[in-house]
């Protein structure tokens, strides 16, 4: 028996939390290791050492194992664990922890090494009977023949990392016009985040459902599975939205998928915590997908139906103790929703937005489990993944979990960072979601509300309390305390806010009675305000309201129930300024330019590729809005852009007279 006394986490964020508090509580100090963006991190602090890596990129820090072994010797650890991404299914980072003399918490190096590669694992497991969708590795395979098998199969196709996860590296092709560039955004992409740019091709089955089973074995003999988590709720292929149980297995399926997965975990001889993932067909068929060999992000899920701690049993069994539990002694208890809150922008694409949070104030006492990266101050990255949180909802019923889930969400203060959190709060209340029609397409088929609908008097009683957020209340609800002066309406200067929808004015003339005389936006009316705390009362038509102003320069961010109302405040004697120059082609993101595909004077048409970016490990293609003439380009591959940055600028083609 191995006793582990410290635990150095070879990852970052929230995860590196979470296995942080099962080691504090188990008596095993820890150790981070970060990179220099993540200097000041939650994650850092809580540690009982933290080591820097000494470098800025994933690749420099935490994908380098020669660092990540250093600073466990430097920091007298005597265990590794490697969270989930970078190098948590790297076989030859496994072994090198072994040879290092440390423990590694995790399946062997040989079980990595086989499942780590898709291809190699779908090989294996197809020998050992377990269904698999047709699909061939392009290593070494031209374009007329990897065309050729699309052609057999069916488009639609999908292009897949082979040694990756997280939807890194995956490309779904509708027809042979787009084949041949998946394949290079593919490999390019999955190099860029395992290391490995291996990759294949298989059928695309949808519509469809994603179901995986967590598996716990040891090196007794002992292995169970603690039921499946559904986590078809994804955009760019990488999963927002996962449950336990999935809501479209009944008692029959699931022996029969779980059954499945333990008859992997035999066939590779299986130790730790796992995942065995599945594709499920509308005709209740199901095929194989991968064995992710690590802890996963919506392992809460499972902990809340069954009461245990995962990353226990992680640890207990690198120590070389049996798993705590029978396959008897677990039980579905109630339902859990897991929602991933992303620094994103869902209105363009989801494509990741890096800033800093001005306040994070999650909800409490609520009796969810939020698991965060970030606190007030914490500065988003474009190196690193932009996940920014979980938030996990356990109830006797799958209404109430994602009910609660929404009501949380919509709640919490996350001022300042471009978020997901109205998307997540629209799923969980759509009809289809809460009818559990819950496909890989769900997003394209129903279409969630990307952003918060906003009403008329929500935006009314922001601005309210955008104007008298500033006014000096009393310490109770509904006094102001101030006298009426003649010169009060002369001297309230009408304020002009920028919001979502456009403009809206505010202007506001206290009132003897301690109510105010409002107009917003050429509506007169009364209005009362009052202040708890930071909480502020708004009265309108005798309904009152609360709300949560926060300023920050000339932002005010405004909770209410629903969510984040932003009102930007424009100075009285706006400076006359230039517009940009029409056909300029703006960064969405902070990134890096990886490809450069036009050239100055190139005439292009309307969707071709101009040029490539890349932030928080994703691509994102800039193509043409339009035909025309490229006449200038302001970038070359290898530079890196703030948002907004002019890359280039198109002339587009005069439309022909008729």
């Amino acid at each position: 028996m191995t006793r582990i006394t410290r635990l150095l986490v070879a990852n970052r964020g929230e995860i590196a939390r979470r296995v942080f508090r099962t080691a504090r509580e188990m008596g095993i100090a820890t150790v981070a290791v970060y990179a220099e963006p993540d200097r000041d991190a939650p994650f850092v602090r809580e540690a009982t050492q933290a080591v820097a890596l000494g470098g800025t990129t994933a690749a420099e820090t935490y994908l380098s194992i020669p660092k990540l072994i250093e600073a466990a010797e430097r920091s007298g650890a005597d265990a590794v664990h490697p969270g989930y991404g970078f190098l948590s299914e790297n076989a030859a980072f496994a072994q090198a922890v072994i040879d290092a003399g440390l423990t590694w918490v995790g399946p062997s190096p040989e079980v990595i090494g086989a499942m780590g590669d898709k291809l190699a694992a779908k090989a294996l497991l197809a020998k050992a009977g377990v269904p698999m969708l047709p699909g061939l590795d392009l290593t070494g395979v031209s374009i007329e023949e990897a065309s050729a098998f699309a052609a057999q199969a069916g488009y639609p196709v999908l292009v897949k990392a082979s040694g990756g996860g997280g939807g890194r590296g995956m490309r779904v092709v509708n027809d042979l016009s787009q084949l041949e560039t998946s394949i290079a955004e593919a490999r390019r992409e999955a190099a860029s985040s395992f290391g490995n740019d291996t990759v294949f091709i298989e059928k695309y089955v949808q519509p469809a459902r994603h179901i995986e089973v967590q598996i716990l074995g040891d090196t007794h003999g002992n292995l169970v599975h603690c039921f499946e988590r559904e986590c078809s709720i994804q955009r760019r292929h990488q999963k927002v939205i996962e449950e336990a149980p999935s809501s479209a297995l009944d008692d029959a399926l699931r022996q029969r998928i779980c059954g499945a997965a333990l008859d992997v975990a035999r066939a590779i001889g299986y130790t730790s915590a796992g995942t065995v993932e599945f594709l499920l067909a509308p005709d209740d068929q199901f095929y194989f997908l991968e064995v992710n060999t690590r802890i996963q992000v919506e392992h809460p899920v499972t902990e809340a139906i069954t009461g245990l701690d995962l990353v226990r049993e992680q640890i207990r069994t690198a120590m070389g103790e049996p798993i705590s539990v029978s396959q008897a002694d677990l039980a579905i208890r109630g339902y859990a929703i897991e929602a991933r809150l992303y620094a994103e922008d869902p209105e363009n694409d989801f494509l990741p937005a890096a800033g800093r949070i001005l306040l994070w104030d999650p909800p409490r006492n609520t009796g969810l489990r939020i698991e965060s990266a970030v606190e007030t101050g914490s500065d988003i990255s474009v190196y690193f993944d932009p996940m920014l949180a979980k938030f996990i909802a356990h109830a006797p019923t799958r209404d109430e979990a994602a009910a609660a889930l929404a009501d949380a969400l919509a709640a919490t203060r996350v001022h300042g960072a471009t978020t997901n959190r109205d998307f997540l709060v629209n799923t969980l209340r759509h009809p289809a979601f809460l009818a559990g029609d819950t496909t890989t397409g769900f997003i394209e088929t129903h279409q969630p509300g990307r952003t918060r609908e906003l009403e008329e008097t929500d935006l009314q009683v922001a601005l309210i309390a955008a104007v008298l957020s500033k006014e000096p209340t009393g310490t109770s609800p509904f006094h102001v305390g101030r006298p009426l002066l003649w010169q009060d309406r002369a001297l309230t200067p009408v304020t002009t806010y920028r919001h979502r929808l456009g403009e809206s004015s505010a202007h506001s003339v206290p009132l003897r009675d301690g109510s105010y005389d409002m107009t917003v936006d050429g509506i007169n009316g009364p209005a009362r305000v009052g202040r708890r705390g930071d909480t502020l009362e708004v009265e309108l038509d005798d309904v009152r309201q609360s709300v949560r102003v926060f300023r920050s320069a000339g932002t005010i961010f405004v909770q209410d129930g629903l969510g984040e109302i932003v009102l930007t405040e424009l100075p009285r004697f706006p400076d006359a300024k230039g517009v940009e120059k029409a056909g300029g082609y703006l960064a969405p993101m902070p990134g890096k330019v990886i490809e450069v595909v036009a050239k100055v004077g190139d005439a292009v048409t309307r969707g071709q590729h101009l040029l490539t970016l890349e932030a928080m490990k994703m691509e994102h293609r800039i193509a043409a809005a339009t035909d025309g003439v490229i006449r200038s380009l302001n970038v070359v591959p290898g530079q890196q852009v703030e948002a907004g940055a002019v890359l280039l600028e198109l002339e587009p083609s005069e439309v022909p007279k008729q």
